[in-house]
């Protein structure tokens, strides 16, 4: 399957495709002229690189899920990890929604004087520290 097949059938596009083969994550099988060519494994390949993306995963951490081989070799540590940031993510998402729900519908005269705001600002506040 040629780079432009690949791109089409996996919505990644072909200057994406060149950077993950630079990077290692996947490798072509040969070239047509001046075209890449990749084996039909390269769609699953792929789609598990989508799935690390979305999951948050970088690019160097999604490349340790691989054996040389190719095939898959993913660390269930690092999964469960990688969970967990997730569920606190989650947790900070699910208080800024519900304060942010708060202050829309809050009756006090401005948001300055609505203590939720308040509250809310002060974590932001808070989580800028920490970084």
């Amino acid at each position: 399957m040629d780079i432009g097949e690949v791109a089409r059938r996996s919505g990644i596009s072909t200057s994406a495709l060149r950077f993950y083969e630079e990077k290692g994550l996947i490798s072509s099988v040969g070239r047509r002229g001046l075209r890449r060519l990749f084996g039909n494994d390269v769609l699953q390949r792929l789609a598990l690189i989508r799935l690390g993306r979305a999951a948050g995963f970088s690019l160097d951490e999604i490349a340790t899920m691989f054996r040389p081989d190719g095939g898959p070799q993913i660390d269930r540590g690092m999964l469960s990890s990688k969970a967990d940031e997730l569920d606190v993510t989650i947790r900070k998402l699910t208080a800024m929604r519900d304060g942010l729900r708060h202050a829309a519908a809050c009756l006090a005269p401005t948001h300055m004087e609505c203590p939720t705001f308040q509250r809310l600002l002060g974590l932001q506040g808070a989580a800028r520290l920490n970084r």
